[in-house]
This record gives C-alpha cells, structure tokens and sequence, in this order.
C-alpha cells in the first residue's frame, strides 16, 4: 500500500500504462463518454497514485496554475471501480489539496466535476462557480477553494 506523487519523467513506461488505463476504464467506458482524455496536460502536471500490488486504485491529476486554468487545478479523480467505499477518494482530494497548498504554495484551487460529486467537493471547501453545464454528455460544474488567511499571514 503506497501514495506518492510524481512528476511525468518520473514514471516508468508500465506506471503510466496502467494510469492511463484506469483514466480510459472509468472515464470512457464505464462513463460511457467518447472524449479526448489524453488532452497535452499531463507532462506538466503532478499525479497523485495509490496503489495496492502493483495495481492503481487511486488517482488524481494537479495541474498547475496557468496551464488548464488561472489557478491551480485538480482533475481526473478516480478511484478504481472495486476500491470504492473504502475511503481513498477522501484521502485522495485531502492529498491533493496539501500538496497545492504545501508544495506549490497556491492558495485557491479550481476544478471541474461531475455534478452529482458537488457536495462532495464541497466538504472540501470548494464552492459552485458556474452553472451546471454539459461536458461530454455529463452535467459538470466548476469550483474553487480559497485558504482564508488570516492576519497573521498575511
């Protein structure tokens, strides 16, 4: 059982092979949703992986602030199909948004999700700031998380 975060270069040719595999299982075909999932944003990105024996169970793409968006931004969120229920995708968003925070030293954090993930998103922190709008077929809307700072701070 590990979690790590890797840069593009850092992965092994098998590493990414069976990212992108789990991207195409969950985004494409169990979503049922033909779209460009490999989109030029992974090489500057940051991922955020757990696996168990070798198979990814977890997974979340940081791009960083400028390239997708003006801010920061965290993106295809997944936790593999069987994995669900076990609390990854919570740790998995807590992760990602330390190593905004922590590494990167962003204060705010967009994101576009799936609708129906709104309220989880928003234990996070994250607020609407958009309508509901179609993507691919899926209702998607957009979000962003502020760090309050306080005066101290500042």
């Amino acid at each position: 059982m590990a979690w790590n975060s890797y840069r593009f270069d850092e992965f092994t040719a098998q590493e990414l092979y069976n990212i992108l595999k789990l991207r195409v299982e969950v985004f494409v075909v169990e979503q049922n949703c033909a779209y460009p999932e490999l989109d030029g944003l992974d090489a500057q990105s940051t991922h955020i992986v757990y696996q168990e024996q070798g198979e990814v169970l977890a997974y979340a793409r940081l791009v960083p602030a400028g390239e997708k968006y003006e801010l920061p931004s965290i993106g295809r969120v997944i936790v593999r199909k069987e994995a669900r229920g076990r609390g990854l995708a919570k740790e998995l968003l807590e992760r990602s948004i330390r190593h905004i925070h922590e590494q990167w030293q962003e204060p705010e954090i967009q994101l576009q999700g799936q609708e129906y993930l709104k309220g989880f998103y928003a234990s996070f922190g994250f607020e609407a700031i958009s309508e509901v709008y179609d993507e691919d077929g899926i209702p998607h809307i957009d979000m962003k998380r502020s760090v309050k700072r306080t005066a101290d701070e500042s």
